[in-house]
């Protein structure tokens, strides 16, 4: 009896495996190949992506999801973002993505602050985001940022994927330190001091950040618009032998070949094409189109502000705004999934609908690079997620009672 008794507890403390699921008639963009496996059932089994097979099988017992044609893709990822570190830009109490104080530059790491229960994360997740950068904003040591995070954006209390996934760092000009080549000075100088051994044997966050750069396990992002800070990035990646990601980039189409000989991807936000500062005059609609057609990666952000408040809309508006100015629609949906797991190496468990991945995938209701189409399903390792957010259930509380031909919303009654 007592050996029963202890199984049953066992079993019931033991976490609920992800239920089988069979998604059939999918148009799969695996992201293996530019092609997409028509009429394709997609099988999902125990949180991983099992088999991807033109007309395969229904295994016995699976949950069918029929995608009647519809485009199915992984679930998508936006390259930078404050999630789970923001949820009201105003209210300073809910902001936990910039350090303002303390001695903390590059090894700022606000995963620890993860907000679990942000109203954010359902949204995005709703709007087909799967994964996401977070990233910090500012330190107190300029020109570091700090360290961003990889998130997997399911329901649970821990949706940390990788923390510590890059190093952030913002050159510009005008600021406190004036001249842009005292954030350059600054951040060679660092680099070489990580290279000592740590004083008196004790190794500091700040110095463990950049050894982790300099021995290659994570990237260098620079965040710089202009064409000479760009060429800079290039030389001290070069001049270091360090991985460089370039973030905003907007004059990145004049030094395109350079990049892609280098091998250093850009975060590109196509909503920045426009001379809005003296450091963008270069900024041109087709930024995202020349990098790609001289061999540069490239993966999708915008502002950090809009990147995060509705990150999966924006973020996917941004991919097609890259299409409608001359990028190959397939190489914008990598933007958004294969690309930007291989640059935050994840691509161990993400990034493609292949078997042993993450079961991370949408069926859309329409071109997913299209602002006006939804997801009609989003599954996030294997478990589907609800389409119920705040807003939905705003818009039910407060929308006029059309069955009762009443102007006056249910919750107003």
């Amino acid at each position: 009896m007592r050996v029963l008794l202890l199984l049953a507890l066992l079993l019931a403390a033991s976490p609920a495996q992800a239920e089988t699921v069979a998604v059939t008639n999918a148009r799969a963009f695996t992201m293996i190949g530019n092609e997409p496996v028509e009429n394709a059932t997609i099988v999902l089994r125990d949180g991983k992506i099992d088999s991807v097979v033109r007309n395969g099988p229904v295994p016995a017992g699976a949950r069918v999801v029929d995608a009647g044609g519809s485009i199915v893709t992984p679930g998508l990822m936006s390259s930078g973002t404050h999630l789970g570190l923001i949820e009201i830009q105003d209210v300073a109490e809910t902001n936990d993505h910039a350090a303002k104080a303390g001695s903390f530059g590059a090894g700022f790491d606000p995963s620890t602050a993860l907000n679990t229960n942000s109203a954010l994360l359902a949204q995005v997740r709703a709007d087909g985001l799967t994964r996401a950068v977070t990233a910090p904003s500012a330190s107190p040591v300029a020109p570091f940022s700090g360290l961003a995070s990889v998130l997997r954006l399911e329901d649970s209390a821990d949706i940390l994927d990788r923390s510590k996934v890059a190093l952030f760092a913002t050159i510009q000009g005008g600021g406190a330190a004036g001249s842009r080549a005292v954030g350059w000075l600054e951040l060679r100088a660092a680099l070489d001091r990580a290279k000592a051994p740590a004083k008196d044997g004790v190794a500091d966050e700040n110095g463990n950040a950049l050894r982790a750069v300099l021995a290659g396990k994570i990237p260098l992002v620079i965040n710089v618009n202009r064409e000479s800070d760009i060429r800079q990035a290039i030389q001290l990646g070069g001049d270091y032998k360090i991985r460089i990601v370039i973030g905003g980039g907007n004059e990145a189409w004049r030094v395109a070949r350079e990049l892609a000989a280098r091998k250093i991807p850009v975060v590109v936000n196509p909503f920045a094409n426009i001379a809005a500062t003296f450091e963008t005059l270069g900024a041109r609609p087709d930024n995202a189109s020349l990098l790609q057609r001289a061999g540069v990666t490239l993966v999708f952000n915008i502002a950090l502000g809009r990147g995060t408040q509705d990150a999966a809309v924006a973020v996917r508006e941004a991919a097609g705004l890259a299409v409608a100015h001359g990028m190959p629609w397939i190489d914008a949906l990598k933007g958004l999934t294969v690309n930007a797991a291989q640059i935050w190496g994840i691509t161990d468990h993400y990034g493609t609908l292949a078997p042993g991945r993450d079961a991370d995938l949408v069926v859309w209701d329409g071109d997913p690079l299209e602002p006006s189409s939804a997801p009609k399903h989003v599954f996030v390792r294997g478990k589907e997620a609800s389409r119920v957010t705040r807003q939905s259930l705003l818009r039910d509380r407060y929308a006029p009672d059309a069955a009762k031909k009443t102007e006056w919303p249910s919750a107003y009654r």
